[in-house]
């Protein structure tokens, strides 16, 4: 008994050893990128890699890029604006819609959710030019609120959340029914705490997505002080592209907010996907 232990605990460990290095491997462009947003520009290229600068330029660096001739500060807030709000009302609609199709039945419920899921089969190029005149047309073309409202009704969301709001036990529905609740109230009450978790994963996804979305913003915003951050990287490659570090540390800066809200929302992620496994 004692061997098969042992035999099993010396599997487990070389599994994780490999399962570390392979980690190892994929951090490493990352953690490449980060000591290079450190670096003097001389040190940049230097071989063999400085892991470990032996001048730092850190402050210097960061400081041209959040508040130089291109400062980063006001792309982040347009980002943040766009991608929180986007986020919020997405996830909101998207909760009502899945709740409407999975608790409330009605004629024809069935067939209106195909066609909704009908939409996700059509890419979202295909539909650019439609979307580009009708929002020069209604006034919304070169506005952070035009690209908030690309964004906030999600197929994907409501096809997702659905499919947790399908595991509430009608039994409870009933039961709020006979004390008098309406839909709606059913709806905060007691739906959406008992999703919880998959609306905290759905909107975490919806703001990464948002946050990285480069397609919407080229196409619908004109202006260059509202553009988000996937313009003003792309821009500021251009006007820096012989300093490597001061790419590498407006890179870093533009992937921090995603690090904090996985770190932040973790714990709901991981609650969004075992709900998930129990479900099925």
């Amino acid at each position: 008994m004692s061997t098969t232990n042992t035999g099993f605990s010396w599997r487990k460990g070389i599994i994780t050893v490999i399962m570390f290095a392979i980690s190892i491997l994929f951090l490493m462009p990352f953690i490449w990128m980060l000591i290079t947003s450190f670096k003097l520009e001389k040190d940049v290229f230097v071989y063999p890699i400085e892991w470990i600068p032996k001048q730092w330029h850190a402050i210097e660096n960061y400081k041209e890029v959040w508040v130089g001739d291109y400062p980063f500060w006001k792309y982040y807030l347009n980002s943040i604006k766009v991608g929180v709000t986007t986020t919020v009302i997405s996830a909101l609609l998207s909760s009502l819609a899945a709740y409407g199709f999975s608790k409330i039945k009605f004629k024809g419920s069935n067939f209106l959710f195909l066609i909704v899921l009908a939409t996700y089969m059509v890419p979202s190029q295909a539909i650019l030019i439609p979307q580009f005149i009708l929002y020069r047309q209604i006034g919304l073309f070169d506005s952070l609120c035009g690209l908030i409202l690309l964004s906030s009704f999600s197929v994907l969301g409501t096809f997702m959340l659905r499919q947790f709001f399908m595991g509430v036990h009608q039994e409870f529905i009933e039961s709020a029914k006979i004390d008098g609740a309406n839909h709606m109230r059913i709806f905060w009450s007691i739906g959406l705490p008992l999703v919880k978790p998959a609306v905290a994963t759905y909107a975490i996804l919806r703001f990464i997505w948002t946050w990285n979305d480069y397609q919407n913003p080229l196409i619908f915003l004109r202006t260059d002080s509202l553009f988000t951050i996937p313009l003003a990287m792309q821009k500021f490659t251009s006007l820096s592209g012989e300093f490597y570090s001061l790419i590498m540390a407006a890179a870093v800066s533009a992937i921090l907010p995603l690090l904090i809200v996985f770190i932040i929302g973790q714990k709901s992620v991981i609650e969004g996907i075992a709900l998930g496994g129990v479900k099925g």
